[in-house]
């Protein structure tokens, strides 16, 4: 499996070779240095770190400046991609050139927050009428029992905090791969906020080529 850690930069539209206006999702492949790297023999598998974004000396702990080699400055966000399908060395810095060939990628990241909401908003509930006097708009409706037991169970669909959570959005289409600015061009939306961190990955139930 081929995997990096990326920028979501925003969206833009773009013309393909066709004339067809296409939206595309701008995501900045930073070095992604390689930390680590575990084995079958000693790790039970098979497997690289990555690392990208240096740290400041004064942030960096004793114990954690421990885990990168000599050589390698300590990094803020690491990450490790299993059964990775490229030959790499410890220090070597990866680009988005590895994703050349690849149609399809998976996008892993943590959606957007959007706070305290209610059901119509959370889950889609259709709601009561909008007539003048149903006093029934927006409201979840019942959501336990009149007699025993008096609770209601769990996984009831409720109001309450919506977004900020980890999302992965499978076979996105790669538009076009900039290896000159390091940006990868893939068709669509992915979760997270401008300028967050994003796990791109060779899309697993698509064909790469």
């Amino acid at each position: 499996m081929l995997g990096l850690l990326a920028r979501k930069l925003g969206m833009t539209q773009i013309f393909d070779e066709k004339g067809s206006l296409v939206p595309v999702t701008v995501l900045r492949v930073d070095p992604n240095v390689v930390i680590g790297q575990k084995n079958e023999n000693k790790n039970g598998y098979n497997a690289v770190v990555l690392g990208v974004d240096d740290a400041k000396a004064n942030k960096v702990t004793k114990p954690y400046a421990g885990q990168f080699p000599e050589g390698v400055a300590p990094k803020k966000r690491i990450r490790e991609f299993r059964d990775f399908s490229k030959e790499c060395a410890i220090g070597d810095s990866l680009g988005v050139e590895i994703f050349e060939g690849c149609r399809y990628v998976d996008v892993q990241g943590v959606s957007k927050g959007k706070g305290f909401q209610g059901v119509v908003k959370r889950y889609g509930f259709g709601g009561g009428r909008k007539t003048h006097g149903s006093k029934f708009h927006r409201e979840p409706g019942s959501t336990g029992q009149s007699t025993y037991p008096h609770k209601t169970f769990k996984n009831v669909k409720l109001p309450g905090r919506m977004g900020r959570e980890q999302v992965t959005t499978l076979n996105i289409r790669v538009v076009k791969i900039d290896t000159e600015k390091q940006l990868l061009l893939i068709r669509g939306a992915v979760p997270g906020i401008n300028k967050g961190l994003v796990v791109v990955r060779a899309a697993v139930k698509k064909q790469r080529a």
